[in-house]
């Protein structure tokens, strides 16, 4: 528990009683954002549930900042470790995952594991009749949470015993029972862990680490760097290959396709600047220092970039905008931030980096919750059409089977000019995330090691298997009303009617159903079901992470780097690399909302 201050409890109080009848989004702009810190002060509280073996003998023991060995104390480990100096093991790659439900509440229902059939769930609510989209934003905001998701967890999954759907009557799937791999069970847990439903591993690190360029072992993290200059490895400005899976050489490759190769190269580049912008001012830098550092920079710089303007553009609101900014400078704004640096220990007034770490009473790790609302497949279109920088002409039209998995390299060091690339995710709308809109192609994929899976279906299944609770009782475990009838869950009638013959009773509606069914609030691209773990955690990856709380300082970063975090954007970093991009930007103030056409018949 958190123990908020009095005040923060009155407030918590008041709002719970306005909530029953207004919710947030509804109130004037002060109340709403006074709102929203009262709604986070509660999640605080009341939804931060530790996982973790009681009394582990086994933990690492902690140290201080006088007494850490040199790189622990400076530098991210590649695992993780010692961010926490006191509690070396939190947030490592290899820790379990925690929750943001109440224990009792986490166990699978075994016996309703396959009610409704995930198959038919998949198939006649989750299947994209027609591409909706999301026109607010562009295709690179859904390869951004991809990329973003990809440094923060990923399951292991087990290929024995799999979970088995039985099929529907003249269902074409090529095999009955479709089998679908269970997730890798913890191998960690011990018998003081009874009382604990079914925990699991995180393979990475939990922490906002750019470990999906980085990698979450020593070893990965060997592998993708150069070892001169601090500097990662490029081969003619591309990512080298990985010969162990086919595809690019980073942090983390699975799942691979062509955004997440622009983004990883992008970043790539990135970095390699920012190591020769430190030995400009720091030559007697060595090249384990310029690494360390400019990692640092990197990750604080992706921190910045979702907090500020991937988050403002998918919920595209003023009070939105103005409490994601406030994560970063404060409600004194970036301005007074920029000027006069920080006004106060507070957040709130000064933004939370810069201020004092905080774990609000449970230890750091990310939770299962937080892994499913982020489940955010539909924003994938069918098709991705290449389009000219120069006059926005149709250069080709590829279906997504082709520019995924294996596919995606010789795309990307194919006959296209990668600016035409940029341009092209700069200029195409992604799906909106809501029922009848999950990409067909992804209901068949094969993997690389020839697994062949329906995603719609797995992603309903992998919310049963792990506990994650149904729609209804997960928004009362996050202090929300449940919906009484099918009609209150959803505004589309036809929808309502669709899930009253799926699944009868409303309180059995899947949390992946709901939430895509869900009306959300206005400019939001997502439920505000999926928001209030949003709510939390958005603030938690700062707040609890010492490299961008009190360690956020010159003495770690170096004035250059923290120069570069202040002074650069998205659409900076983007035009640092491909400067023939300026046109497109021209009137655009935000990466991931629609770039400027270019007219037809330009050719510069």
């Amino acid at each position: 528990m958190s123990n908020p201050s009095g005040f923060g409890r009155a407030l918590i109080r008041y709002y719970s009683r306005v909530n029953r009848k207004t919710p947030w989004f509804r109130l004037p702009f002060v109340m709403s954002v006074v709102n929203l810190i009262a709604l986070r002060d509660q999640l605080r509280d009341e939804n931060l549930v530790d996982t973790r073996t009681p009394g582990d003998a086994g933990r690492t023991p902690g140290t201080t900042l006088e007494g850490a060995r040199e790189s622990d104390r400076r530098f991210r480990n590649a695992d993780g470790a010692y961010n926490d100096l006191g509690d070396p093991d939190m947030g490592r790659a290899g820790t379990r995952f925690a929750r943001n439900v109440s224990l009792e509440r986490a166990w699978p229902d075994t016996e309703h594991m396959l009610t409704p059939n995930p198959r038919e769930i998949s198939q006649k609510l989750m299947r994209r009749d027609s591409f909706t989209p999301a026109t607010s934003l562009n295709l690179l905001a859904a390869a951004w949470i991809q990329f973003q998701t990809h440094d923060w967890f990923a399951h292991g999954r087990e290929d024995d015993e799999p979970l088995e759907v039985p099929l529907p009557p003249h269902d074409g799937w090529f095999e009955d029972p479709m089998r679908i791999p269970r997730t890798k069970q913890d191998t960690t847990r011990t018998a003081a862990d009874a009382h604990l439903p079914p925990t699991y591993i995180n393979s990475q690190s939990h922490w906002w680490d750019a470990s999906s360029i980085y990698g979450s072992s020593e070893t990965r993290r060997s592998q993708v760097r150069s070892h001169i200059g601090g500097k990662l490895k490029l081969q003619d400005g591309h990512l080298p290959l990985d010969p162990a899976s086919g595809v690019a050489m980073t942090g983390f490759n699975e799942n691979w396709w062509v955004g997440l190769g622009m983004l990883h190269t992008l970043f790539t580049l990135e970095h390699n600047a920012i190591c020769d912008a430190l030995h400009r001012e720091h030559p007697d830098m060595t090249e384990d220092e310029l690494f360390g550092t400019a990692q640092l920079i990197v990750s604080a710089l992706l921190a910045k970039i979702h907090t500020v303007e991937w988050t403002p553009g998918i919920i595209a609101t003023p009070v939105m905008n103005t409490a994601m900014r406030a994560n970063w400078w404060g409600l004194a704004g970036e301005r007074v931030s920029r000027r006069f640096g920080r006004l106060s220990k507070s957040d709130v007034i000064s933004g939370i980096p810069g201020s004092e770490h905080d774990h609000h009473g449970a230890p750091y790790q990310l939770t299962e919750e937080f892994a499913a609302v982020y489940r955010l497949h539909p924003l994938l279109p069918e098709r991705l059409d290449v389009r000219s920088r120069t006059d926005d002409r149709l250069l080709d039209a590829m279906d997504f089977e082709e520019i995924v998995l294996l596919n995606a390299q010789r795309v990307l060091e194919g006959e296209q000019d990668v600016a035409d690339l940029w341009y092209s995710f700069g200029t195409q709308h992604p799906g909106a995330v809501q029922l009848h809109n999950f990409p067909r192609w992804m209901q068949d994929i094969t993997l690389p090691d020839g697994t062949r899976l329906d995603l719609a279906a797995l992603d309903i299944l992998r919310d049963r298997e792990r506990g994650v609770p149904r729609y209804n009782e997960f928004r009362r475990q996050l202090h929300l009303r449940p919906a009484a009838t099918f009609e209150e869950l959803t505004d589309d009638p036809v929808w309502a009617l669709q899930l009253k013959e799926m699944y009868g009773d409303v309180e059995l509606v899947d949390l992946q159903v709901g939430m895509h069914a869900e009306t959300p609030p206005p400019g939001f691209g997502f439920s505000d079901t999926a928001f209030r773990v949003f709510i939390l955690m958005a603030s938690r990856r700062l707040k609890s992470d010492r490299f961008l709380t009190e360690c956020f300082t010159a003495e770690y970063y170096t004035q250059t780097g923290l120069d570069w975090i202040a002074d650069n954007t998205m659409i900076t970093v983007i035009l640092r690399h491909f400067p023939q991009l300026a046109p497109a930007f021209d009137g655009v103030t935000n990466a991931f909302a629609p770039w400027k056409r270019a007219a037809a018949g330009r050719t510069d």
